[in-house]
């Protein structure tokens, strides 16, 4: 009688409810960051245990590329493409090892005439919100070398004009196209080392999975 009482009966509705959507979606949805940051690790060290190859045999000539291949580290011969028409953009305080930070965007155009988003690294901000002086890149012809990167994705933040800087959210090459007026391909490249332009250089991701495994196990047993 008391297992049938509305108390317990809700009770296990709720918990049936919960094992349910944690086996179906929370345990896949965890399970599938483990193996999504497990693939991305396979390819920056991948990256470091080949030379840089060049850029037009990962980048098609319709600039796109096989997203299997982000991290590729690969050898872009061309000019940096920063006049008064053509300002660099920012990335807006995004922290670097947790301090406040702005990335540097410029774009850069390829000996075969294709122009591709150079991050050129980070500088960090004054007083966690002001703009530093920032380094100008090259206005030579030079050879960089840097790791290939999916576009991140529009922001739902808007651009904005702050310190006489265009500045975004996310680093999505189409929207920096229409801020510096240029045809930019779908990729980014980001700057390694003591490469020409480049700034303090992005650190890499560090090489572990955190705890997705562990909770999309732990999840699945809970239906179990």
């Amino acid at each position: 009688r008391t297992l049938l009482t509305p108390g317990w009966v809700i009770t296990a509705i709720l918990v049936a409810t919960f094992s349910y959507f944690a086996f179906t979606l929370l345990a896949p949805w965890q399970l599938g960051k483990n193996e999504a940051l497990e693939q991305r690790n396979e390819h920056i060290v991948a990256a470091f245990e080949h030379d840089p190859v060049p850029i037009d045999t990962v980048l098609h000539a319709d600039g796109t590329f096989d997203p299997e291949r982000e991290w590729t580290r690969v050898l872009a011969t061309g000019h940096y493409l920063t006049t008064a028409d053509t300002p660099e953009v920012l990335l807006r305080l995004r922290p670097v090892d947790r301090t406040p930070a702005f990335q540097v965007l410029t774009p850069f155009v390829l000996d075969n005439g294709q122009t591709i988003l150079v991050n050129r690294g980070w500088v960090p901000a004054q007083d966690a919100t002001k703009v530093p002086t920032i380094d100008a890149p090259p206005t030579t012809e030079v050879t960089i070398t840097g790791m290939m990167r999916l576009d991140e994705g529009a922001h739902p933040r808007e651009p904005m004009q702050d310190q006489g800087y265009s500045m975004v959210h996310s680093i999505h090459p189409p929207q920096v196209a229409e801020l510096t007026d240029t045809d930019l391909v779908s990729p980014y490249l980001q700057l390694v080392g003591d490469e020409p332009g480049v700034l303090n250089p992005i650190p890499l991701p560090q090489l572990e999975t955190g705890n997705h495994l562990s909770y999309g196990l732990q999840l699945s047993l809970i239906h179990i």
